[in-house]
């Protein structure tokens, strides 16, 4: 056997044992998490089940019991099987374009995240460039813009849902501009560091060689933030997915997950509602793992990762 055939099984056999390795921990947390949720389930519908039981005069099983539990039309708390079939028929059991399908509502929610997410990345990139080159705008935008996280969103979306729409304005942009506000904060503040990452050393060298301010921001400071940047755009989109579902909430939307959301709850249909938490979160796992996969394209075509 060649020695490159000898590296090549040990190299398989190490992947194999890394992979291993951070197998079973994940597997044991999430059969841990099942367990509980199964758990709390029967707790928590055990109530219901009883009364009904004393209702009908029936004598139930522990089997039983825990069957009834388990299989409640509108649990207080869902089992995990109730939500994976919700998720399943809400998926893949509807036409797309069907008004049930977590998929047509899906996409309502995501237009209104990225449209959202843009316009937060483009003011959070922009107002930091500014904060780091312009003194006065640091002592004045900076403040303003960590004041602004204090307000609750819940109190700022039907201000901004209200305003819009005595405009005219309605639809998409109401939600994105609820999504953006949350967004250019995480955005802000990472640019800003990344920006200041260049020590005096490296900003003198720069000016040794006549750089100019311009020529100083692309080749050493912007490239220097980069990876503060990423960081912060998924903290961002994650945020603009919240502010979207919070914006959907009070403007009685009948599309999006915030929707899905709503009518769950006026109709006490609790797997409704949590399928779409899980939907939403699918989704946001998704957006941050997209983001991921660009940050290592565009790191690894600067040099600045492997």
């Amino acid at each position: 056997m060649t020695d490159a055939a000898i590296g090549e099984m040990r190299g398989g056999g190490m992947l194999r044992r890394a992979a291993k390795g951070r197998t079973l921990p994940v597997l044991a947390v999430l059969l841990a998490i099942v367990a509980i949720w199964y758990a709390g389930a029967v707790g928590l519908n055990a109530q219901w089940v009883r009364d009904q039981a004393a209702r009908s005069e029936t004598v139930l099983s522990t089997g039983e019991f825990v069957v009834r539990t388990l299989s409640l039309d509108r649990p207080v708390l869902p089992a995990p099987h109730q939500v994976a079939a919700g998720l399943w028929d809400g998926i893949a059991g509807q036409k797309i374009t069907s008004k049930r399908s977590l998929v047509w509502h899906g996409w309502v929610t995501l237009s209104a995240t990225l449209a959202g997410f843009a316009i937060g990345t483009a003011a959070g990139i922009l107002l930091a460039v500014g904060i780091v080159h312009n003194r006065a705008m640091d002592q004045s935008v900076m403040p303003w813009a960590v004041a602004s996280q204090t307000v609750p969103i819940l109190a700022i979306a039907p201000m901004v849902i209200v305003v819009l729409a005595s405009a005219g304005i309605t639809g998409l942009l109401p939600k994105a501009v609820i999504a953006a506000w949350l967004s250019f904060f995480p955005v802000l503040v990472g640019m800003v560091k990344g920006l200041r990452t260049p020590d005096a050393m490296q900003l003198d060298l720069m000016k040794s060689w006549s750089a100019s301010p311009s020529q100083i921001f692309w080749r050493l400071r912007l490239p220097s933030s980069m990876p503060y940047l990423f960081a912060s755009l998924k903290v961002g989109v994650a945020a603009a997915l919240v502010g979207t579902i919070v914006g959907e909430l009070p403007a009685g939307a009948s599309s999006g997950l915030g929707a899905r959301l709503l009518s769950g709850s006026y109709y006490g249909q609790t797997v409704q509602i949590w399928s779409a938490l899980f939907a939403a979160a699918a989704l946001a796992a998704g957006l941050v793992i997209a983001i991921g996969a660009v940050e290592k394209i565009a790191l690894r075509r600067m040099g600045l990762a492997r």
